[in-house]
């Protein structure tokens, strides 16, 4: 692929969805073959968006047998803000999300972004690899500058695609679980690891310091938020993992349904509802049009009361699970330091290889 065409958004995802669909095959026979990079920015408490958007599947992947290093990107919460906000608090509540969902600290590695200085000390020979134009086109960071306004965009911001790079190469992940907005950043790091084996490369040249990453795309659609919007923390229409019973039926009381009380599943003429019927769905493992012939004419209020059902049902082991963790932060304490070490490890070994390859081992 030509670096012209990286961003080309039709022919990657169609070629990224070919190639996924072999991907989860490849999967189910020879794990070993794949280390996986993943991860969150601590911004605030998990919702149920994130888990039946990626959660739940990282957890089934690493259950399987892959290898799967999971980021807490706390360096990359101020690429946008001007501030970390409670970022330790969030940090730990996140890996508490991530374990109680089913993660086990002794098969996946979970670590953050600024206790391993040798993932970001990488940035440097990446940001050599690209040029400000490449930079300026990427969908994110050129949302980011149409969004801005009169505020000047941010260095740490403009070279957000580099530091994901970092990320994933710096452990060699080959397989990244991303939707289909997210492909874009894949190819830079992709077009990153070629840059730098064009320019530098082995000593004994017989492979490439970096392996191309692939994609592994997002097989669960977006579930939308109570207000029929995108599911967002910054939007308060979100049902966070760690809420209550209680909690979740107060807030799925006021979500937005409909006038009509025979309840169909119709994404595109009734999408509130239909989210609503969807959510039950995935909380039951069933086809959301059998979940909406199951309530017929009982209306909004008998949705409400098939999804708060659902989704306290699903969600309860995984609450308990979180409180015990909550309340033995000396647990989460560990479980960070411990993946943090290993990221470390893998980080450091990373790093002397490419300054071997730079010539500037000393």
């Amino acid at each position: 692929m030509s670096d012209e065409g990286m961003f080309d958004t039709d022919a990657s995802l169609a070629r990224s969805t070919r190639r996924s669909l072999e991907i989860e095959a490849e999967l189910g026979t020879d794990p070993s073959r794949f280390r996986i990079l993943t991860g969150d920015r601590p911004t605030g408490n998990l919702h149920i968006g994130h888990y039946f958007g990626s959660l739940e599947n990282r957890v089934r992947i690493a259950r399987m047998g892959v290898e799967t290093m999971v980021l807490i990107a706390d360096y990359q919460v101020i690429t946008d803000r001007d501030g970390v906000g409670p970022i330790r608090e969030r940090v730990y509540s996140l890996l508490a999300d991530y374990l109680a969902a089913g993660l086990d600290e002794n098969d996946v590695t979970i670590f953050a972004h600024s206790a391993v200085p040798a993932l970001n000390q990488l940035m440097l020979p990446f940001l050599s690899l690209v040029t400000d134009a490449e930079l300026r086109r990427n969908p994110t960071v050129k949302a980011e500058t149409d969004d801005t306004g009169d505020r000047p965009m941010s260095g740490l911001m403009l070279t957000y695609p580099v530091h994901q790079a970092a990320d994933i190469l710096f452990c060699k992940a080959n397989l990244v679980p991303v939707g289909k907005d997210q492909l874009p950043h894949l190819e830079q790091a992709r077009v990153i690891a070629r840059r730098f084996d064009e320019r530098y490369g082995r000593a004994d040249e017989s492979q490439p310091v970096f392996p191309a990453p692939e994609a592994l795309l997002s097989k669960s659609g977006t579930v939308l938020g109570l207000d029929g919007t995108k599911m967002s923390k910054s939007k308060n229409n979100t049902i966070e993992i760690g809420m209550s019973a209680d909690q979740t039926a107060k807030l799925l009381k006021r979500a937005v349904t409909d006038s009509n009380r025979t309840i169909t599943y119709d994404p595109v003429n009734r999408p509130e509802v239909s989210n609503l019927v969807n959510l039950a769905a995935l909380c039951l493992d069933r086809d959301p049009v059998d979940v909406a012939a199951q309530i017929g004419d009982g209306g909004g209020g008998g949705l409400k009361k098939l999804v708060t059902e659902a989704v306290n049902e699903k969600f309860a082991p995984i609450r308990a699970r979180r409180a015990e963790l909550v309340a033995d932060p000396g647990h989460l304490e560990r479980v960070l330091a411990d993946g943090n070490a290993r990221a470390n490890a893998i980080a450091d070994a990373t790093l002397d290889e490419v300054r071997t390859a730079m010539r500037m081992s000393y």
